[in-house]
Parts: structure tokens; sequence; C-alpha cells
């Protein structure tokens, strides 16, 4: 199962998050909150807020084009990311500018992440780590990444088959309309 990966809003939702946090955060915390923010939008509206595909790596799941964008630096300087967020210092990212419009943000992905964040923003980063280690979804990829499947994680949720199929089907219907849509551009 795929999703569409917003760039923009993966990059307002982890400012928003570095906003509640005095505009600072170790990059590993704030992929964990951000992992745990798609993973429950995933299972309560079958869409997780940002698309970006899950991997399960030593440390737990990310979101993989966010770790990526946070590794390449500014290597990649037009992604919406360095709109808002700093390349990493001291494994610390920190929030760019004045003000923050999260205008792709619904107002239920903004309850969400304050939810989060509120249950697990307090955590350091190995608690966090330890916290997905207990995921039924996460696998030790022993030194690799692994894909994590959104619909295993809503199999291990309790959510019906025929559900997941709609899911799917509605996922992968947007994955092709997106991709047609930006061959046609």
């Amino acid at each position: 199962m795929r999703f569409v990966y917003n760039e923009r809003k993966a990059a307002q939702a982890s400012a928003y998050l570095l906003a509640r946090h005095d505009g600072k955060l170790s990059y590993m915390v704030l992929l964990k909150l951000l992992y745990f923010a798609d993973r429950r939008a995933l299972v309560e509206t079958g869409t997780p807020i940002t698309g970006d595909r899950w991997v399960s790596m030593s440390y737990g799941p990310v979101l993989s084009r966010v770790l990526g964008t946070i590794n390449l630096g500014k290597s990649e300087p037009t992604t919406p990311w360095y709109e808002y967020i700093s390349e990493p210092h001291d494994y610390d990212v920190e929030l760019v500018g004045e003000a923050l419009d999260p205008d792709e943000l619904s107002r239920y992905e903004l309850r969400v992440l304050d939810e989060i964040d509120e249950r697990y923003g307090n955590l350091d980063k190995w608690a966090l780590v330890e916290l997905t280690h207990l995921l039924p979804e996460w696998t030790d990829p022993e030194g690799s990444s692994l894909p994590i499947d959104p619909a295993d994680v809503l199999r291990k949720e309790g959510k019906p088959e025929v559900e997941i199929a709609r899911i799917t089907r509605d996922a992968e219907e947007a994955w092709l309309l997106d991709l047609l849509n930006r061959q046609s551009t």
C-alpha cells in the first residue's frame, strides 16, 4: 500500500511539532513523533498525515523520505523542508523563519499532532526508541531497513480485511492519479 507523499505537509507537520518545543528537537524525537502521528491518522481515517513510506530501522520505525531529507541536508535546497526547518546540527533540527502557517494541515491533523506530542513529546529519544520497538509492525532490520506495509499495521490494529482492501484501493488510485498528474506537468 502506498500513499501520495506530501512534502510540504510533512515539513509543516514537522515545523508544527518543533514550534511546540521552542523551535528545536532531536531529529530522532521528531521522526518518532511524526511516525506515531502518521500511524494514528492511518488507523483512525485510513490516510496518514504525510503519505511518507515507513521503514523499520535499528532505532525503530521512521518516515523514509523525511529522514532522507534530513540526512541530505541542503543538497536539495528546493525542498519545502528548508522553508521551515534547518539542516541538522548535533542531531537537532530547528525552526527557521518567522511564523508558521500550517495551511496544508487539517484541524484533525493538528489535533493528532498535539495529542501525540502531549503523550510522547516529553520523552527522550531512547525512551521513544524503546516504545517504537514494542510496536507490532517493527522488525529488527539488523543494520539495514525493512519496509513497513501500512496494511499490516491496520491488520494488527484489528481493522477488517474489507476495510483494508478499500483503504488500499483508495490509496493506490490516489497514488496513480498523482503520478499521472506529475507526468503531465
